[in-house]
């Protein structure tokens, strides 16, 4: 190998380890703005009226019928699915054991307390929480956020507020009607599927799933709304370039919220079980 081939291997280690530096730094810095921004808006969710600058109910709102009301179509849908999808794959794996009756078992207790919560979010992430991304980060190319703060409109009171409310009520709400759709899903097929009335098998639901385990389910499906708040306007704020610059922070803010559900909902899980 030459001299300039062996100064140049320390030259591109050194150039790795730079950007590795550079973008650990970076996710710090985001997981900050994060913690910060849900500071400020509980702040102002609990201290605004006093201070004279309430969070505005008509936003608040307007943000709950994009969040709940419009998603109910597509929830719907991917919720029946999937119900019949682990109803089907569940009598075919436990058909193995001869042990298919039991399938009652294993969808009521994973949808509750998994299936239910994590679709909804996932969904949630994809159509609101890249159009919260792609609205801010629209508002920052355009310096109306700039003029906000001109104005002495407290931008995340203005913004972030509304949006984190209506995330925080609605998603647990869409997870709800998501575990009651894929339990109605599950049973059409195995009463279709095994000869089992529908009420025999509603009856085997309420007797398998605890309100504790529609609790863990309700309860990861708040933590996500936060996630999918936080992640849709941090990747707005950062916005630079123009539209190819909301564009892709916007493509940027459904990848992480995803991400960042799905590793949430394993570490929930791992801890609840163990508990």
């Amino acid at each position: 190998m030459s001299e300039a081939g062996d100064r140049a291997i320390p030259t591109r280690i050194a150039e790795s380890l730079d950007r590795l530096g550079r973008a650990a730094v970076g996710g710090i810095a985001e997981i900050g703005l994060g913690a910060v921004l849900l500071y400020q808006s509980v702040y102002w969710i609990v201290l605004g009226r006093r201070r004279e600058q309430p969070v505005r109910i008509a936003a608040t709102f307007e943000r709950c019928m994009e969040v709940g009301i419009r998603a109910l179509p597509i929830v719907t849908m991917m919720s029946l699915t999937i119900g019949i999808m682990l109803a089907i794959q569940g009598i075919y794996t436990l058909r193995v054991f001869g042990a298919e009756e039991q399938v009652t078992i294993g969808v009521g207790i994973s949808v509750v307390r998994e299936f239910g919560p994590l679709i909804t979010g996932i969904l949630v992430a994809g159509r609101t929480g890249s159009s919260l991304a792609a609205r801010i980060g629209t508002m920052r190319i355009s310096q109306e956020v700039d003029a906000l703060e001109v104005m002495g409109i407290d931008p995340v009171r203005f913004l972030v507020a509304p949006a984190l409310i209506a995330m925080v009520v609605m998603v647990p709400l869409l997870a709800l009607w998501a575990d009651l759709l894929m339990l109605i899903g599950a049973g059409w097929y195995v009463s279709v599927d095994m000869g089992m009335s529908f009420a025999a098998y509603t009856q085997r639901i309420i007797d398998i799933v605890e309100v504790d385990d529609l609790m863990h389910g309700l309860y990861k499906s708040m933590l996500f709304s936060v996630l999918i708040t936080l992640v849709g306007v941090i990747n707005g704020a950062n916005v630079k370039g123009g539209a190819e610059g909301v564009g892709r922070m916007t493509t940027r803010s459904v990848v992480l919220s995803i991400s960042a559900i799905i590793v949430t909902d394993m570490i929930f899980a791992f801890i609840t079980t163990r508990s």
